[in-house]
């Protein structure tokens, strides 16, 4: 019997790491992955020409001498909004470009939240940074914190805890807020947005009360109409609150709890329309209260998670990606991975130094052999100043990423440890920024 042909799915941005984890997934070896768009250029925003690029994109597919079966990322903005623009065109299923900004865009988002989980839902008011005095549209109390309506990676998020901090942080968004503005403004135009929001645009910011707890995102997707939750992951912090320490799964949230989170969940997705395609959405829990805040709705899924969902569940979620772009049902496996907990962890440095030495190939290699379980993502190169990278939140430089599988919590602790003591960076002064004072600066 011969073999039916492989499908066409066409990965914008689609780099070696991931492509390592797509081979994970289900019937892999029946597509054929092609990359759209070099990861490096898919993932600077400073050269984002968002008419350029679709233009480029839909030139590429119609040349493509087969057929065009798929369209997926994993990337986030705007990356993940130029494939709703993309499929229609190819005639693949796809969600709305509306009901992806009602997530994407966090003024719009909070408005669409409010009015069918007002519970969940922290006070939040919208501001204009270029305004005479930015201040005068905020009626929340300090501390709070203030972001772009769009950003990534926590870019341009300040917490504030005064007057002067607030003055501080919006001279500094002033200044880098267009990076992420244009390339957001361009999308909005091809959408309909009602007026009140349209007023908002990518130049405006949103002001949001602290909200708290234990951290968690539910990894899902909605395929025709019915909400699917695979996973929950847990998010742990620092103790600046702000930083990303390490991701664990599965989560150790109650039940009762993981329940609740679904329940918003679907009443938000359906609320604003969103269908065929993933999603997380991240929340907090008040441990004390009993309280859940929802903080974010992520139109994709999460790269962060992929290592972890493969190494307990048996494949990564890029399997979610691949076959809701097929227009297919995911049948995602539960617990058939070779560990029963997996962590990536976030290891930083934190304060601005020039990078002068990395781990060599060979010695990332060496530490994944005698660590079982862990594979270790350099993110820096030498000769780079921490200052100058990209999309790091306002507190601290990513140096590596390492995801570790173990049988327990306490074996990924002991597995961290020892990658971290193996690690070799070396670093040189460079007219060194304390913790918190990027904010002065460059965040």
């Amino acid at each position: 019997m011969p073999s039916l042909p492989s499908k066409n799915v066409f990965m914008i941005g689609l780099n070696e790491f991931n492509h390592e984890k797509l081979k994970s997934i289900r019937n892999f070896d029946s597509y054929t992955f092609h990359g759209l768009i070099p990861p490096e250029e898919a993932e600077d925003a400073d050269d984002y020409n968002i008419p350029v690029m679709l233009n480029e994109l839909e030139k590429k597919l119609i040349k493509f001498n087969g057929s065009v079966d798929a369209i997926v990322t994993y990337i986030d903005f705007p990356i993940s909004m130029m494939t709703p623009i993309l499929r229609p065109k190819f005639g693949l299923t796809s969600p709305s470009l509306e009901s992806i900004l009602k997530c994407q865009h966090k003024y719009w988002g909070r408005v669409v939240q409010k009015e069918i989980v007002p519970d969940a839902v922290p006070r939040f008011c919208a501001l204009d940074p270029f305004a005479d005095d930015p201040y005068a549209s905020v009626d929340l109390k300090f501390p709070f914190w203030l972001k772009p309506v769009k950003s990534v990676g926590s870019y341009l998020g300040f917490r504030i805890k005064n007057r002067r901090e607030f003055d501080r942080a919006v001279g500094v968004i002033r200044k880098y807020i267009g990076r992420m503005a244009e390339p957001f403004n361009a999308i909005l135009d091809r959408a309909e947005v009602p007026a009140e929001i349209r007023k908002v645009d990518g130049s405006f910011c949103i002001a949001e009360q602290i909200i708290g707890g234990r951290q968690c995102t539910l990894e899902g997707y909605v395929f025709n109409g019915k909400v699917n939750i695979y996973g929950v992951v847990d998010s742990i912090r620092h103790a600046n609150k702000s930083t990303f320490f390490h991701y664990d799964y599965p989560s150790r949230l109650p039940v009762s709890v993981q329940k609740r989170m679904t329940a918003i969940t679907e009443d938000v997705l359906a609320h604003i329309g969103y269908d065929n395609h993933p999603f997380n959405i991240e929340f907090f829990w008040n441990q004390s209260t009993g309280k859940i805040w929802l903080l974010e709705i992520n139109t994709r899924i999460s790269q962060s998670h992929s290592d972890l969902f493969e190494k307990v569940d048996g494949a990564s979620n890029h399997q979610i990606t691949v076959e809701l772009g097929m227009g297919r049902d995911p049948a995602f496996p539960k617990r058939k991975g070779e560990y029963n907990r997996a962590s990536k962890f976030f290891y930083r440095k934190w304060e601005d130094a020039i990078v002068t030495r990395v781990p060599t190939p060979e010695e990332i290699a060496e530490i994944q052999r005698d660590v079982p379980g862990s594979l270790i993502d350099v993110k820096v190169a030498e000769g780079v100043r921490l200052y100058d990278l990209n999309e790091q939140d306002s507190y601290s430089y990513d140096l590596a990423w390492i995801f570790l599988g173990a049988n327990n919590y306490r074996d990924l602790g002991r597995k961290y440890r020892e990658c971290v003591e193996r690690l070799r960076f070396e670093f040189k002064q460079a007219d060194l920024l304390p913790p918190g004072q990027r904010i002065e600066s460059q965040p």
